[in-house]
């Protein structure tokens, strides 16, 4: 998950650098739902005990 979302934030500089501002927008818009994503099931994770291998 956390390989998406690296992809998501270049794609959103890339776009930005070259003016694409919808393009930019909607990756980082996708990039930030999918770090909270993240967030939420490390919480999960953490508090139950389980152990997560990526």
């Amino acid at each position: 998950m956390l390989h998406w979302i690296l992809i998501f934030l270049l794609i959103a500089a890339a776009a930005s650098l070259l003016g694409f501002r919808g393009v930019a927008g909607a990756s980082a818009g996708i990039a930030k739902i999918l770090i909270f994503i993240v967030l939420v099931i490390f919480i999960i994770a953490f508090v139950t005990g389980i152990v997560v291998v990526a």
